[in-house]
């Protein structure tokens, strides 16, 4: 049974938890940092959405999955100090919001499909991460806030595909392997800086 980061109730996780974990998991504070930055543009893709879509399917899917993005946001801000968050956080903010944006100006059709790449490259993500951390002992309430993320972005993907139909023009597919580049080299980015 998959547990939503709704469901999972707060944990002992804070800074201090994390650094005490850091030692014993290669590149954790950067994986940390890479999905914290994720999130902040997640929570952007999702208000460039509501600026510039008026079709109430898509608002109403926008608003929804917003306010689950503002979710995993506090929870992975509790993880990391100020200092230790990625310093292109507003590069992150302008990216996610365009790359919201600019497919709700052509409507549901683009929307989606976004979505739908957006978040299968964030499933992958989550899942190289958990993969790392045992599931018991010290890292096991981080790696369960890991899996609840990851099972809510796969929702919205799932919700997205759904919804979208499965649109599969080349233009779709020469979008999506934008946006699913994009979020690699995000990646990449955030874990350095």
């Amino acid at each position: 049974m998959t547990t939503h980061l709704a469901a999972l109730p707060l944990s002992n996780l804070d800074t201090g938890a994390v650094a005490g974990l850091a030692g014993g998991v290669p590149g954790l504070i950067a994986d940390l940092r890479s999905d914290h930055a994720g999130e902040t543009g997640a929570v952007a893709i999702y208000l460039g959405i509501l600026a510039v879509s008026r079709h109430p399917r898509i608002r109403r899917f926008a608003r929804e999955h917003l306010a689950t993005e503002r979710e995993h946001l506090m929870r992975l801000s509790t993880l990391l100090p100020a200092g230790q968050r990625s310093a292109l956080l507003p590069l992150w903010r302008v990216a996610g919001w365009l790359t919201g944006a600019l497919p709700a100006l052509i409507g549901p059709r683009a929307v989606y499909p976004t979505i739908d790449a957006v978040e299968t490259f964030v499933d992958h993500h989550y899942e190289e991460q958990i993969r790392k951390l045992p599931a018991h002992g010290p890292s096991g309430a981080l790696r369960a806030l890991l899996k609840a993320c990851q099972a809510d972005e796969v929702h919205h993907r799932d919700e997205a595909r759904a919804a979208g139909m499965a649109a599969s023009g080349p233009l779709t597919k020469a979008w999506q392997w934008l946006v699913g580049s994009g979020s690699a080299l995000a990646v990449k980015a955030a874990r350095r800086v």
